[in-house]
């Protein structure tokens, strides 16, 4: 069905921007006919059908903006593996209400507990409500933040990290950090502070942190803002990967434990 009424209204939904309609107006229309239904209930069905879509498409730009190394959602979590983790106090994150404070989520414990993999999927559901998100793993921040300060060009780069409504760090403490670094970080986390979230996963106690940033007070400095509006989530359980590799036989389990079936 092609008139020169549909032409012209499609040539609207396009110089609108609303692409969806555009591409289905033909057959909302046919099925309108059909099911005899009203002005109002093809105009409200059409509007959610736009929305719906470009709902989808910023959400998806939202996620890639984001730049997660991988895309990890909170239903897939096994808290029964982790049972030192409150599965309430994730579900509260998960709301998101902690960003309307600029709050700071900090996720702590051994390699391969599960940190990164419920930053990013807070991250995914920030993505989801509309939030603006970026991770960087500590290692690639340090090292862009001191190519921008000897390019002259720090402050407009710590503008572009202060965007972001949530700033997810990864893997603090894994790798030694300089007196330079700590003071860049540093700045970082009092541009941010109280006005954006950001989330960490470190595998170094709080206490320890001093010799990851290589200075006490310059640590105790950085604690001090991070931890002043704050939710720390201590993950004392074992290994994922190590609990794959089990599953697999490529582990042998230790004498007297049982052998991992789920």
């Amino acid at each position: 069905m092609s008139t020169p009424q549909l032409e012209r209204m499609r040539e609207h939904s396009h110089r609108l921007r609303l692409y969806q309609i555009e591409n289905e107006l033909t057959a909302r229309l046919e099925q309108a006919a059909k099911k005899e239904i009203s002005y109002a209930d093809f105009l409200d069905d059409l509007l959610t059908l736009e929305v719906g879509a470009k709902t989808q498409k910023h959400h998806q730009m939202r996620i890639a903006m984001a730049r997660f190394p991988f895309q990890k959602i909170m239903e897939s979590f096994d808290f029964k593996f982790q049972p030192s983790i409150d599965p309430k106090l994730i579900r509260e994150l998960a709301t998101g209400r902690y960003m309307q404070s600029g709050d700071n989520v900090l996720f702590l414990g051994p390699p391969g507990v599960g940190k990164s993999h419920l930053a990013v999927a807070l991250g995914m559901k920030a993505c989801e409500q509309g939030v603006r998100t970026l991770f960087v793993t500590a290692t690639a921040l340090i090292t862009t933040l001191g190519k921008a300060l000897a390019e002259g060009k720090l402050e407009d780069r710590l503008k572009l990290l202060s965007q972001p409504q949530l700033l997810i760090i990864d893997e603090i403490g894994y790798l030694p950090i300089d007196r330079q670094g700590a003071n860049l970080f540093f700045q970082l986390v009092s541009r941010r502070y109280e006005r954006g979230s950001i989330i960490i996963t470190s595998n170094q106690s709080l206490g320890a942190w001093g010799e990851v940033f290589g200075d006490q007070v310059i640590a105790s400095a950085i604690l001090d803002r991070l931890l002043h509006h704050s939710i720390t989530v201590n993950i004392k359980g074992e290994s994922f990967r190590l609990k794959e590799k089990l599953k697999a036989g490529l582990l042998k389990p230790k004498i007297g434990e049982p052998p991992v079936t789920t």
